[in-house]
């Protein structure tokens, strides 16, 4: 089965991809393109996996690179593949030709970022921990430390857990409007004291405050569509032992 590779005209004409699970040598749990080294997934799957994600994307294993994802809001600029361990972040940054910055996910945010007149990409994982802590504009700070402009930044949101699977506490809803109140907008009433929480409606917020000049969500979500996406949710609700991890990347 080949890869099924998702793209938007905006971010054109950036070789660039929201990789589905589609095409992928993994199995069982992890059936398709399971590009997480950090599960539990065979090693060697995941090389192939990724190796087949590079060829996708024109470029040598090496050269896509990621980091060790941690939640946080640190975007880093990346100008070859890590001589050693990745760092800990969860934005990247290039202006180097031939490098693919790739992002990992299981229902957070993939968002990946482009200034095409610049010749300058980015990459950010969001979930709600980090798209609160501000690795969105992180990623566009760093971008225009390299020449970017954000009113040149075009930023698309891949797939992503949609409000009506994101089922959140009152202590979540509680942490964001301390921050801020008009963060309520992105909430819905659900069954009891619970509430639905819409992520890429809060992701194209910061997006959007941040100055980009265009900003838009695939409108894929991850938990309601088990045959395209892996989803971290799906895999607790469904009693399973682990989850794959889908690839987002862009190049110059």
């Amino acid at each position: 089965m080949s890869l099924e590779i998702l793209t938007v005209s905006a971010l054109s004409p950036m070789t660039h991809g929201f990789f589905t699970r589609l095409g992928g040598a993994s199995s069982g749990i992890f059936a398709g393109l399971n590009c997480g080294a950090g599960s539990s997934d065979l090693a060697e799957c995941v090389t192939i996996n990724r190796a087949r994600a590079a060829e996708a994307l024109g470029v040598e294993p090496g050269a896509l690179v990621t980091v060790h994802q941690v939640h946080s809001a640190v975007a880093v600029e990346v100008t070859g593949p890590f001589a050693g361990a990745a760092p800990k972040a969860d934005g990247l940054v290039t202006a180097t030709p031939g490098i693919a910055l790739g992002v990992l996910t299981a229902d957070c945010q993939p968002v990946l970022f482009a200034d095409p007149a610049a010749r300058v990409v980015g990459a950010a994982h969001a979930g709600w921990k980090g798209a609160l802590a501000g690795v969105l504009e992180a990623t566009v700070d760093a971008m225009e430390r390299l020449g970017a402009a954000r009113a040149r930044i075009s930023a698309v949101i891949g797939p992503t857990i949609s409000q009506r699977a994101y089922e959140v506490g009152p202590e979540f809803f509680e942490t964001f409007v301390a921050e801020d109140p008009a963060s309520v907008r992105y909430f819905a009433a659900g069954t009891g004291d619970r509430m639905q929480f819409d992520l890429p409606g809060y992701g194209l917020h910061r997006l959007r405050e941040a100055g980009v000049a265009h900003a838009e969500w695939t409108r894929h979500c991850t938990y309601s569509d088990p045959v395209h996406f892996y989803s971290y949710r799906r895999s607790v609700h469904e009693a399973e032992a682990d989850y794959g991890r889908l690839l987002s990347a862009i190049r110059l």
